[in-house]
């Protein structure tokens, strides 16, 4: 302290404070909130640190501000170890900042980043090592914590959505003290016993510091050395852990992870009730037609009547039989005979072409035409006479002369007779 009235100068008392300053604050820790940062073209880092009641100065050289592996901005919280000193021309006192870091939660910023950066190095993130999940998985792991909303929404969608597969849960911590151990354990012994097809890792949503245990190297080790495929679903969309990036494949929830599990398994079983759909409605269509076919067909005369077919042409047989009759000259008798004949080969063998026609349709009214068979109304009590002289059917009396021979068909034989009597009805 100064004991005389001899004043000094500013530059002498400048030196003396930088002098006292320096001499007891050579290496300080100082813990505040950056503001005013600028960094210049030089290198140099300059900004305040401040709190509630006060701000300080500060200064980073280049040489130390060239080993800070992310800027600082504003707002970010920090501590920084350094010097105090005084800058001279200004008057000020202001700290020389050698070493900075974040506080808090920005501590755990840099930490993930540095993690980041480590795993991105040895591969862990390359999308050629992910494998595809299984399409048909009959059995699903599931690691996360029994009493979360996270499992009750994995099993909701897995149960709604799809049947006949089975999960597996293998309970864990999913924060605090030990969580990333319990969650790296449980995903080894998944392998080890081979319990399932595909595996669900997460948990809801929370904090940075609640999905901690995900951000966590041996978490990061133990999905990128499993076996099984693995999704990684923490949080929410928002959320971004190590453990995702490291799974096969992220799912924004754990929710969309049930659904991405069985993602093939219900486009399959959509396609398959959509072809079963199309097949039943196509079949109904087919049905309803062979059944609209099939009814034209039995009212078709054919198989409305034994004699559709051939009704026509006996009939036609016996107009030219009454001709016949009509001509007494024995040469008309001949011609007609010859040409008879040659009318009954044509109407035999169009008869024959017709019936091979319709030998298929035929057989399919087989029992009707049984049903029907002039034979089956002998069995009834009726009869059938026939010409003896050309073998022809007798439908009239007037076809009838006295004397004449005539043959009988019965249910059981036939029988001969001859006329004696004709009766005609008036």
């Amino acid at each position: 302290m100064q004991q005389d009235s001899t004043p000094l100068s500013v530059s002498e008392i400048t030196r003396s404070i930088k002098f006292d300053l320096e001499t007891k604050f050579k290496d300080v820790f100082i813990e505040g909130e950056i503001s005013n940062f600028k960094r210049q073209s030089s290198g140099h880092l300059y900004f305040s640190l401040k709190d509630q009641e006060a701000q300080i100065g500060a200064v980073m050289f280049r040489g130390s501000a060239e080993k800070l592996k992310i800027l600082p901005k504003d707002g970010d919280k920090v501590t920084i170890r350094g010097s105090l000193s005084v800058y001279a021309p200004h008057g000020k006192y202001q700290v020389i900042v050698t070493d900075l870091k974040p506080s808090g939660l920005g501590e755990l910023l840099v930490r993930l980043e540095e993690l980041k950066i480590k795993l991105n190095k040895l591969g862990y993130f390359k999308q050629e090592r992910k494998r595809p999940l299984p399409p048909f998985p009959k059995t699903i792991g599931i690691i996360t914590s029994p009493t979360g909303a996270a499992i009750q929404d994995i099993l909701n969608i897995l149960n709604r959505r799809h049947s006949g597969f089975h999960a597996i849960l293998n309970p864990v911590k999913v924060q605090g003290e030990g969580a990333a151990e319990e969650i790296a354990q449980a995903i080894r012994e998944m392998n080890r016993l081979k319990l399932c097809d595909v595996l669900i890792v997460g948990r809801g949503g929370g904090s940075i510091e609640d999905l901690w245990a995900f951000n966590e190297e041996i978490v990061a080790h133990a999905i990128f050395e499993s076996e099984i495929p693995i999704v990684g679903a923490v949080g929410h969309e928002t959320d971004h852990t190590i453990a995702e990036y490291v799974a096969d494949v992220r799912a924004p929830t754990p929710s969309a992870a049930a659904e991405l599990v069985l993602k093939e398994s219900n486009l399959l079983l959509n396609a398959l009730q959509e072809a079963s759909r199309r097949l039943t409605q196509q079949l109904r269509q087919l049905i309803r037609h062979d059944r609209q076919r099939l009814s034209g067909i039995q009212r078709h005369p054919f198989f409305t009547s034994p004699y559709a077919l051939i009704g026509p042409r006996m009939q036609k047989l016996d107009h030219f039989q009454i001709r016949l009759e009509a001509l007494k000259p024995t040469r008309k008798i001949t011609e007609m005979k010859v040409r008879l004949a040659h009318i009954n080969e044509k109407i035999n063998h169009a008869i024959l072409n017709k019936l091979e026609q319709k030998s298929f349709n035929i057989k399919k009214v087989d029992e009707i035409l049984k049903a029907i068979d002039p034979k089956t109304l002998l069995t009834k009590g009726y009869s059938i006479l026939f010409s003896e002289k050309d073998g022809s059917v007798i439908k009239s009396v007037r076809q009838l002369e006295k004397q004449e021979k005539i043959k009988l068909m019965l249910q059981d034989g036939s029988a001969s007779s001859t006329i004696t009597e004709i009766h005609h009805d008036r």
